[in-house]
């Protein structure tokens, strides 16, 4: 009886695993050079550019919501964490942000200063070329710019010249509850960062 007891239980928590599992993929520009990268600047949300663009008082990209400021927080914790130093002044790298909660995410709503789709771009294709543990490269039919109820994807660009060289992308479980929600915000953040390049080999250790 306990064993029958212990293998229940245990194959509820084996659910439990892969019901919270997040699925992150990530993109690297061909040309992109991350060493000698030091300093970084989590961008300002921008306005949308059309009406209806957030979608509750607590959208992630609402300014100054409080999943926006816990998204900002878990960015800027996540690349801190990588040996990264945050400053607003001359960064090497500036990282954009786009999430959303219980409406698709179209992310030609908000406007960074970048392209959002380079000339190497393509859309979540198969692995082509040299990107470091992700997949970019060729893809039949349309480039998506809108995704699903939960999606959370970060950009990595050069402040120089506006390029884009790392996008990350994960998905959050969606709850009502806002405490629970700002909480796989931020296991999704860390998830995707923890695919960053650097993460292989922290940028503190190579000072």
């Amino acid at each position: 009886m306990r064993t029958t007891q212990f293998l229940t239980t245990a194959g509820l928590l084996a659910l439990g695993a892969c019901a919270s599992a997040i699925s992150v993929r990530t993109a690297l520009s061909p040309d992109a050079s991350l060493h000698g990268l030091r300093t970084f600047r989590v961008l300002p949300t921008p306005q949308p550019k059309i009406a209806g663009g957030v979608s509750s008082t607590n959208d992630p990209m609402l300014v100054n919501s409080i999943s926006n400021r816990a998204l900002r927080t878990d960015l800027a914790g996540e690349f801190t964490s990588l040996g990264y130093v945050a400053t607003d002044s001359n960064p090497d790298f500036c990282i954009a942000y786009y999430a959303s909660t219980n409406q698709k995410l179209d992310v030609t709503s908000w406007d960074y200063g970048y392209g959002w789709q380079p000339r190497w771009w393509s859309g979540w294709g198969r692995r082509w070329g040299r990107g470091w543990g992700g997949d970019w490269g060729i893809q039949s039919g349309p480039v998506v710019t809108q995704y699903t109820e939960g999606t959370v994807i970060v950009d990595v660009i050069d402040p120089k010249t506006k390029d884009l060289l790392w996008r990350g992308q994960g998905v959050a479980a969606v709850s009502d509850n806002e405490a629970q929600y700002e909480q796989e915000l931020k296991k999704t953040v860390a998830a995707i960062v923890d695919k960053f390049p650097a993460a292989a080999n922290k940028v503190a250790l190579a000072q």
